[in-house]
């Protein structure tokens, strides 16, 4: 069984996809004219392309009467998990090249 380590936390496009716009009833068009943004910016953050910047989470928050806060620690957490996950990688892959060689 995984344990929630083995997920990744959930990127803060996927939230505001999934939990956050289904609520505000506008189209996206109209989320991205609120947010003084394009919608291809708009888009490469629902697809979980693009990460929140502070000045988006600034933003968001407007949009969604929250804390910027909680958008930078949802964008915190999704680096940090990818990050480690990344380094494991690299470690396993240097000690396999080390034991090759040996």
């Amino acid at each position: 069984m995984k344990s929630q380590k083995d997920s990744p936390p959930p990127h803060p496009g996927a939230i505001l996809r999934e939990k956050v716009l289904p609520g505000i009833g506008l189209t996206k068009s109209a989320v991205a004219r609120r947010l003084q943004i394009s919608r291809t910016l708009l888009y490469g953050l629902l697809g979980e392309r693009y990460s929140v910047t502070p000045e988006m989470a600034l933003k968001l928050s407007r949009l969604c009467r929250n804390r910027p806060e909680f958008w930078l620690n949802l964008q915190r957490d999704y680096d940090l998990w990818h990050a480690a996950r990344s380094l494991e990688i690299k470690a396993r892959e240097q000690h396999v090249d080390a034991g090759a060689a040996a």
